[in-house]
């Protein structure tokens, strides 16, 4: 889980950043990003791909993370600014945020996928499937997924008929039903396909 670290530490490189977001795939809601520096040498102690873990245990591990970490930070990008400037530029733009959030200052990024962060003026590398292989960029996608989940948990207060505390915004059949029948609300990312192929959406009303 930490191939990347060790060699790095090794090579004299100590603080280390993983970053790495959730909410890509999603109609509503933003995207989030999390930055975690762990320890050199920190254990694993569970950490590994956000999506492979319940929500229960992730919740343990966000706590656990918090506590190790040298620095961590989250950061959001809203729906708005997803549909302005799509959600690839929206996901790095969350990541670049939540380093420069960071408590200190960090030797290199590993940023979980295959793309840098634009005009990042620290040392950088991608690595793909990088929320299994990273101990730091695990970390930062579990506080990621933790922090989002809680962000559509309180949208689903306000807008209980999309059921976002259950489906988080993805387009699950009974999400996509929904917003056949009431329409997409204000969080709702207009530039994506919100409905399949030979629905009118365009006919639906906006649920404020």
């Amino acid at each position: 889980m930490a191939i990347y670290e060790y060699s790095l530490w090794k090579s004299g490189i100590k603080l280390i950043c993983g970053v790495d977001e959730a909410g890509r795939a999603p109609l509503a809601g933003p995207v989030t990003a999390g930055a975690v520096i762990m320890p050199e040498n920190c254990r694993r102690t569970g950490i590994t791909d956000s999506k492979l873990l319940s929500a229960s245990k992730r919740e343990e591990l966000a706590e656990k993370i918090k506590n190790k970490a040298l620095a961590w930070a989250v950061e959001s990008v809203d729906h708005e600014t997803i549909d302005r400037i799509n959600i690839l530029q929206a996901s790095l733009l969350a990541m670049k945020r939540a380093i420069f959030k960071l408590a200190m200052e960090t030797d290199l990024v590993l940023v979980d996928g295959n793309q840098l962060i634009p005009n990042l003026n620290i040392p950088q590398e991608y690595v793909i499937k990088g929320d299994s292989k990273s101990v730091c960029i695990g970390a930062a996608s579990i506080l990621a997924k933790v922090e989002r989940d809680r962000i559509m948990a309180e949208y689903h207060e306000i807008f209980p008929y999309y059921n976002f505390k259950q489906n988080k915004g993805y387009p699950t059949p009974e999400h996509r039903r929904a917003i056949h029948t009431h329409g997409p609300c204000r969080i709702h990312r207009m530039s994506f396909r919100l409905l399949p192929e030979g629905v009118l959406q365009e006919a639906l009303p906006l649920e404020r």
